[in-house]
């Protein structure tokens, strides 16, 4: 099953797509609501609706195909982390800490893009994308998706999406030498879409440790840049939402995002790898195209860049430690 958002002029449609049509759910439901009922209810409503003719899918503007809980982007691939390491530490490094643990950092769920939205970054010399498979939480009767081991996490994987976690390599470089972050590198755009494909549908792809051998690749004018298969992360999906829950929760609506694919998943690995801005990073008019097998493909077109008022430096402080009276 496919679940996408939509416009059809002006009214907002939310449903399946079936074939090469848009049918929405029954009874007015929204994304939001499906993914809380899980997906063995969204198995019976697509039952209900699979013969009915809806609307032509390319007369409609797909949209994010859902509006995020939270958004937790982890950073699951080796290959990635020693070429983005060498571009912005200047050495390719490989923490002792991160095979311990499928790390990720939270990012911003109010500034999702949908497929073909125009990305407007911050003023940046670097700006880059990141390759990655998305999973979407549902629900899971009788779980609130606390501390769920690797089994249990799997249930509540509902489904998959295409995610371009857009990057300022520059922003993000100077913001992570304070310790904290990515941040303003990071959250002024993250795209989502064309749709979520229910988790079912990938099981054929799954080897016999659950690592999903599907193949991810990106284009940026209509160049190939960079292609990967999904099984080279470090872990398998449902070991990314049982950390996720470790000592938390994962709920309906929340994704979670792989990491960046290794050998080009983004422009930063190759930076770093090449000892030089090549390939160049991003401009305006530019097209980026990402594919994953089994889903399909995320267009998004690349915007002028937005200048933000300036930020004032900190000031120096005397570090009193009592007021005068």
């Amino acid at each position: 099953m496919r679940i996408a958002r939509w416009l059809d002029g002006a009214d907002l449609g939310e449903g399946f797509v079936i074939g090469d049509r848009v049918v929405p759910f029954p009874n007015g439901l929204r994304v939001a609501q499906v993914l809380a009922q899980g997906l063995p209810a969204a198995r019976l409503l697509f039952a209900r609706v699979a013969d009915e003719k809806g609307a032509a899918l390319d007369s409609v503007r797909l949209l994010a195909p859902l509006i995020p809980a939270s958004i937790r982007d982890f950073v699951a691939f080796e290959e990635h982390v020693e070429g983005v390491s060498a571009g912005v530490e200047g050495t390719s490094h490989v923490a002792p800490e991160w095979y311990e643990a499928p790390t990720f950092y939270f990012t911003n769920p109010h500034t999702v893009l949908g497929p073909g939205e125009e990305v407007r970054p911050p003023v940046t010399d670097r700006l880059d994308f990141e390759l990655e498979l998305a999973v979407v939480i549902g629900g899971v009767d009788g779980s609130d998706g606390r501390n769920l081991d690797a089994t249990a996490a799997r249930a509540h994987i509902f489904g998959y999406t295409i995610m371009n976690d857009w990057s300022a390599r520059d922003l993000q470089a100077r913001e992570m030498k304070v310790r904290l972050g990515p941040a303003k590198g990071k959250d002024f755009g993250l795209s989502l879409g064309p749709w979520i494909v229910t988790a079912d549908e990938f099981e054929p792809f799954e080897d016999d440790e659950g690592f999903l051998e599907v193949r991810a690749e990106v284009r940026v004018n209509d160049e190939l840049i960079g292609y990967d298969l999904l099984s080279n992360a470090g872990w398998p999906f449902p070991e990314f939402v049982a950390y996720a829950s470790r000592n938390s929760r994962v709920v309906p609506g929340d994704v979670l995002g792989s990491g960046t694919v290794g050998n080009g998943g983004c422009l930063g690995e190759l930076w770093g790898r090449n000892g030089a801005l090549t390939p160049t990073p991003l401009s305006a008019g530019d097209v980026v195209r990402m594919s994953i097998e089994g889903i399909g493909e995320l267009i998004s077109p690349v915007g002028s860049q937005v200048r933000a008022p300036e930020i004032p430096h900190a000031r120096a402080r005397p570090r009193l430690r009592t007021r005068e009276l």
